[in-house]
């Protein structure tokens, strides 16, 4: 099973009936953005993905390395993120992101599919796409756009949250991401083109703010 879910055929299907007593009427366009995937995806297929991680608003090339500054409850504080080589998870392979906070370290891997959607695969010592029913979810849409909602991973009890898409620009694209096991948080994020997450803010729940160093 692929990441594409076989949308277009039963979009037609449905369309058939009204078609048919309307001769003028024109042909369908194809889903678009999400629609045409499964999210998440149970048993991604690794000839649907590529060794780069390049969707503008989420790019992900080894060696790049950027601060942001985060201020919370207790302060001010850098944060600092760089991206190496990931690991092979569920049989695609990955990219790491390195999150460095007041000396913790956390890693997540991403892999992007052969039509730019970049997928979340895991995150070190927590979860991993495939393992105890895990599943890889999404990121980042190659076509990102408003009113797309999605799950940006799934595994019980560890990661259930889900991304809503509430505004985009030539330059921007805001989501808010909220989690089924935080109940009233949510958090808004922003991406800049070709350069991924500028800043990220805590709009219901523990005060956070994270922006990207100028």
């Amino acid at each position: 099973m692929t990441v594409r879910a076989v949308a277009v055929l039963t979009l037609l299907a449905a369309l058939a009936p009204s078609l048919a007593g309307c001769g003028t009427a024109s042909a369908p366009s194809p889903p678009t953005g999400v629609d045409e995937l499964v999210i998440p995806t149970p048993s991604p297929d690794p000839a649907d993905f590529v060794a780069r991680v390049d969707n503008p608003w989420f790019p992900l090339t080894p060696g790049t390395r950027r601060v942001y500054d985060v201020a919370d409850a207790d302060g001010t504080h850098p944060l600092v993120v760089t991206v190496a080589p990931g690991q092979v998870i569920d049989g695609v392979g990955t990219t790491a992101r390195v999150q460095t906070e007041r000396g913790r370290r956390t890693v997540d891997f991403y892999a992007q599919d052969d039509r730019g959607n970049v997928w979340w695969f895991g995150r070190q010592g927590e979860w991993e796409a495939g393992a105890d029913g895990a599943e890889a979810g999404l990121a980042m849409a190659a076509d990102p756009r408003v009113g797309d909602g999605y799950r940006t991973a799934y595994a019980a009890g560890v990661v259930e949250d889900r991304a809503s898409v509430e505004a985009v620009s030539d330059d921007l694209v805001t989501v808010v991401v909220r989690s089924a096991l935080r109940p009233g948080a949510s958090a808004e994020q922003t991406y800049l083109r070709g350069t991924g997450l500028e800043s990220e803010q805590v709009v219901s729940g523990a005060y956070r703010v994270v922006r990207l160093r100028q």
